[in-house]
């Protein structure tokens, strides 16, 4: 069942690209986790909630502390994968993805578990007490004031992120979990900015402002009058567009790994990021896996030049050399255009435009 106190996230006023990034990271979660930073008020924290809340149901493990994917043999926990060999039959249960909060406050044991070194030493038996990494594996992990946060702790959560995988080792033992999951970082920009090197490292940044027309504003107030007098006739109310959200989604994660991308977008998006002197590769992976995303959101499979100039926007802002504001959004406002002159430069190479697949195409995908 649905909190009472969650609101729809399809009734959220304006905040689209929020919205998307958001969307965008549950089809395909490898994206790398998304910023979003604003000024207080502006449905962050609603809209990271309320997606939890809107999105398909999971496949567990009943009694697993990782919610191991019954489906994914390959990556289950390392006590899941012994129960399968001594020829256990694996209890399966259905449930909604959960949402697990980081307090800002965290320590590095909190968040990646502990080992109990004595129990392994004297009984040689290897015990580990799960932490945060472990309950939001095939969830969504949520830090409000990121920035707040340890620079260390940070590195540790992106890590995780990125790999997939959580692993613990304390004098020479180790212990080894699936941590896929959702990263969800929330600031305002006011109280602190995040190191340039851990601002790469998030996939995928959202700027949001507060909403300046009247008329946008009054539905904001109408809504939200609507859902403190009757949360569940106002969830009722909007019970339609939150399910067809939800199935849009669940079908894209179905054929995501199926679209497709061609030499000319490869090159497209190489010489986007270079001619914007973004330093490093990551953005342009985290480009294509956006578009594909979008892609497939959208019903296709194969990525368009409308698929990368949106991966673009959501990827770049935060990678673009640091200097006012204005500069680095003037930069992305030609982003348009910029795509369009490099895929006419690649026909005029009368190169041949090769139809391409990740590596993982047609294997099973590991979603959440």
């Amino acid at each position: 069942m649905v909190r009472r106190s969650v609101y729809p996230f399809t009734a959220i006023v304006g905040q689209e690209r929020m919205k998307l990034a958001l969307s965008l990271n549950a089809i395909n979660p490898s994206i790398g986790g998304v910023l979003i930073r604003g000024e207080r008020g502006t449905a962050k924290s609603t809209a990271v909630r309320a997606l939890a809340a809107l999105l398909p149901e999971i496949y567990v493990v009943a009694d697993c502390p990782f919610s191991c994917d019954p489906d994914r043999p390959d990556l289950l926990c390392d006590g899941c994968r012994a129960r399968l060999e001594r020829g256990e039959e694996l209890p399966v249960t259905r449930r909604k993805i959960r949402i697990v909060d980081l307090p800002v406050s965290a320590t590095e044991d909190r968040v990646v578990g502990t080992l109990d070194i004595e129990k392994a030493i004297k009984q040689g038996e290897r015990h580990f007490e799960p932490g945060i990494l472990a309950a939001a594996n095939r969830g969504i992990l949520y830090v409000d004031e990121v920035n707040l946060l340890d620079d260390h702790v940070v590195d540790l959560l992106l890590d995780s992120a990125a790999m997939g995988v959580n692993t613990v080792e304390r004098e020479g033992i180790s212990f080894q979990h699936p941590a896929r999951f959702i990263l969800v970082g929330t600031m305002n920009p006011e109280e602190g900015e995040l190191r340039p090197q851990l601002l790469d490292r998030f996939a995928l940044s959202v700027e949001v402002r507060g909403i300046t027309t009247p008329r946008e504003r009054m539905a904001i107030l109408e809504r939200h009058i609507a859902f403190d007098a009757d949360p569940d006739a106002f969830r009722s109310a909007w019970q339609a567009s939150e399910q067809k959200l939800s199935d849009e989604i669940e079908a894209a994660r179905r054929i995501v790994d199926r679209v497709s991308y061609t030499s000319r977008d490869l090159f497209t998006i190489a010489n986007l990021t270079a001619s914007l002197h973004v330093e490093g590769h990551r953005a342009d992976q985290v480009i294509l896996k956006t578009a594909r995303a979008h892609a497939a959101l959208e019903g296709r499979t194969c990525i368009s030049e409308r698929d990368i100039v949106i991966a673009a926007e959501l990827a770049l802002p935060h990678r673009l050399k640091r200097g006012p504001f204005h500069e680095a959004q003037a930069s992305l406002n030609d982003l348009a255009e910029r795509v369009r002159q490099l895929q006419a430069q690649y026909e005029e190479t009368d190169q041949p435009q090769v139809t391409l697949q990740s590596d993982f195409a047609g294997k099973k995908k590991a979603t959440l």
